[in-house]
């Protein structure tokens, strides 16, 4: 948000929303035989009526234009019936009609006047059933609120652009305090709902107040002590800054840019509490949590000691709980060891190891006889296949088969042969007999046409004058047509 006299702001472009002009391409539309030119001119024009101008240039306004700060002086102010405003803003370089509705001017906390100079954000608009200009407001405040807003607005974007306000920097607070600084009035209102608070939250910790002025000429001066104290005897484990609600100049001392930067320097986390929940000021900002109110400041700094002591009498219940069912569970854990133990002789167990050992000494003895009758089979077997697909008997068996099929072969070619020639021979006298260039041999000719080479079938496909390629039985030549007679005589 940006406070000053005037904004001018390039707008983005306007939607159109007249209808698109023909392009000069296009052909005319259809019309009757009867209609005149003129009558198809007027036919052609887009005539607007005064509503439908009114209503595309406030739409042309409105999308156009974007939200607007005005600074002037009010001019006569009216509040009808229905509860909205109507005034005029002027300065001396003109004026605008303004009209700001119910729902937004219920939101002031002052109500306007002739001669009043304000700032006035709103949008551009305009109002159809008069054809009138006119700003409709959003939001009005007094000129000299609106100067301290602009210096804090500027304030805020340059400490912000320096990084003070970086969520990274921010502090986590203690769980469990052991001091807790208050930096404040003594004799507000925000010290006691403070001290009462954490008296009732957490009355363990102890508290330090860094007395000081938080509003007025003194009170820069006197919260830059406090703070310069505050971190100078680093006794305390968080500090909360705080004062009651007030107006924004009330408020002027914690948007101090000294202030702010001697808030960031501290070595210990900062909640601030100031004002009401309403109620932002550069202090809020630069803190390591801000509170609404300086009781929740005090709210936030210490945990409930009445749900911590309800929760450490929970925890003793479960506790107790916990120990009474692990000794019953350890108890029966023993009596069950102590049964297996007595089962799990160990005598007992090597009387039972050595019977099976006996069944297990004949199983081996079986097995091992039974197994070694199956390999002595097996290798039998194996023996008398070996004989059987000995490698010389299988290369004498190849070696006939070798001899006949070669005598196969010998006795085979030369048939097969003769008919593959005799076949070529019928083959060569058949492709002669259908060949073009031995119809060409026996006085026939091929004529195309020169222009594009095709084939002439018919005398229609070539005038007279044109010139003709010859394909003869021995060489070509190239003719000129000059007469032809046939079917387009």
């Amino acid at each position: 948000m940006w406070f000053g006299r005037r904004i001018l702001r390039t707008p983005p472009d306007p939607v159109n929303l007249r209808r698109p002009a023909r392009p000069p391409e296009d052909p005319a539309p259809l019309s009757s035989p009867r209609t005149t030119p003129g009558e198809r001119a007027v036919a052609e024009r887009d005539v607007y009526s005064i509503g439908r101008l009114n209503r595309e240039v406030r739409m042309l306004l409105e999308h156009g234009m974007p939200a607007v700060w005005v600074e002037g002086e009010i001019s006569n102010f009216s509040r009808p019936a229905s509860g909205h405003w109507y005034f005029t803003l002027k300065d001396r370089e003109g004026q605008i009609r303004c009209a700001m509705f119910r729902g937004r001017n219920a939101l002031l906390r002052f109500a306007p006047a002739d001669g009043q100079r304000v700032i006035a954000r709103g949008r551009v608009t305009l109002y159809e059933a008069r054809g009138d200009f006119q700003l409709q407001v959003e939001h009005l405040e007094d000129s000299g609120i609106g100067a301290l807003r602009r210096e804090y607005e500027q304030l805020k974007a340059r400490l912000e652009a320096e990084g003070l306000f970086d969520p990274a920097l921010k502090r986590k607070l203690p769980a469990v305090p052991n001091c807790i600084g208050i930096v404040t009035s003594p004799t507000g209102a925000a010290v006691r709902d403070i001290l009462n608070i954490l008296g009732r939250r957490f009355p363990a910790a102890s508290v330090v107040i860094y007395p000081t002025a938080v509003q007025g000429r003194d009170a820069v001066p006197q919260l830059l002590q406090a703070i310069a104290l505050a971190a100078s005897r680093a006794e305390c484990d968080v500090l909360i800054i705080a004062r009651g609600g007030g107006s924004i100049e009330d408020l002027w001392a914690f948007n101090d840019e000294a202030v702010a930067r001697a808030l960031r320097a501290l070595p210990m986390p900062v909640v601030s509490g100031i004002g009401h929940e309403i109620d932002f000021t550069i202090a809020d900002f630069v803190a390591d949590l801000r509170a609404p109110t300086p009781s929740g400041a005090a709210e936030l700094v210490v945990p409930d000691g009445a749900s911590w002591r309800a929760g450490f009498e929970r925890l003793g219940v479960r506790l107790t709980a916990t120990i009474h069912r692990r000794l019953r569970a350890d108890l029966e854990y023993l009596v069950a060891i102590r049964r297996r133990l007595a089962l799990a002789h160990p005598g007992q167990r090597l009387r039972q190891n050595a019977q099976r050992l006996d069944e297990l000494e004949q199983r081996l003895a079986s097995n091992m006889q039974l197994s070694l009758g199956e390999r002595r089979h097996s290798l039998q077997q194996l023996s008398a296949r070996l004989a059987q697909a000995s490698p010389a008997l299988e290369l004498r068996r190849l070696g006939q088969r070798h001899a006949l099929l070669d005598a196969r072969l010998r006795r085979s070619l030369p048939t097969t042969l003769e008919g593959l020639r005799q076949r070529f021979t019928v083959a060569a006298r058949t492709l002669d007999a259908v060949s073009p260039l031995a119809t060409l041999e026996r006085g026939f000719a091929i004529a195309t046409r020169v222009s594009d080479g095709a084939l002439l079938r018919d005398t229609a496909m070539i005038d007279a004058g044109q010139l003709v390629d010859v394909r003869l039985g021995r060489g070509a030549l190239q003719a000129k047509v000059i007469s032809k007679s046939g079917t387009d005589e």
